[in-house]
């Protein structure tokens, strides 16, 4: 029987690029507080349960909000359209105020939403889960709303990606 070597070390750099081979959708999670309003760009975005209605997502242990992010009463994660590489780009920086000029509103659920959105789902935290260097957030969806029109902004290999010239590629 062959054992396997749980301590043995995987190449960060090469591990990032195999699993930049499964293409992903851009969200920004939002939400606020006492201090405001925060906002981060994710990929890392997935349902989880139609009963009860779960999704996830998951968040650096060094990304700066996260323990505001834990805290948080209500948060939204707004999926992006093929045009809003913009927003993913100014939600995936540090230290700058993200919210000026962007189009946002509070959603049903208290916590903002981009206006428009491809999909938004507004939650309520359901669960954090220890997730290495990242904590995995299960939100229950209490609210959402979905676009009638356009694509998705994507991210595959490193890059943004448009549905149309992912599936040339292929």
């Amino acid at each position: 029987m062959t054992t396997i070597d749980l301590d043995a070390r995987l190449d960060p750099r090469e591990l990032r690029n195999a699993l930049g081979r499964f293409a992903t959708g851009i969200a920004v999670v939002m939400a606020k507080d006492s201090e405001g309003p925060m906002g981060v760009t994710v990929n890392s975005f997935s349902a989880v349960s139609l009963d009860p209605p779960l999704i996830l997502f998951c968040m650096a242990r060094s990304l700066h909000s996260l323990e505001r992010l834990e805290r948080a009463k209500a948060y939204s994660v707004n999926i992006l359209l093929e045009n809003q590489q913009d927003i993913s780009n100014r939600f995936a920086r540090a230290g700058e105020d993200k919210f000026s000029g962007t189009p946002w509103e509070v959603g049903p659920s208290g916590a903002p939403r981009l206006v428009p959105a491809h999909a938004v789902f507004e939650c309520v935290p359901y669960a954090h889960y220890d997730g290495g260097d990242h904590v995995i957030f299960v939100g229950r969806v209490v609210h959402m709303h979905a676009e009638g029109e356009g694509d998705p902004l994507l991210y595959y290999r490193g890059s943004y990606r448009l549905l149309a010239n992912l599936m040339q590629d292929s």
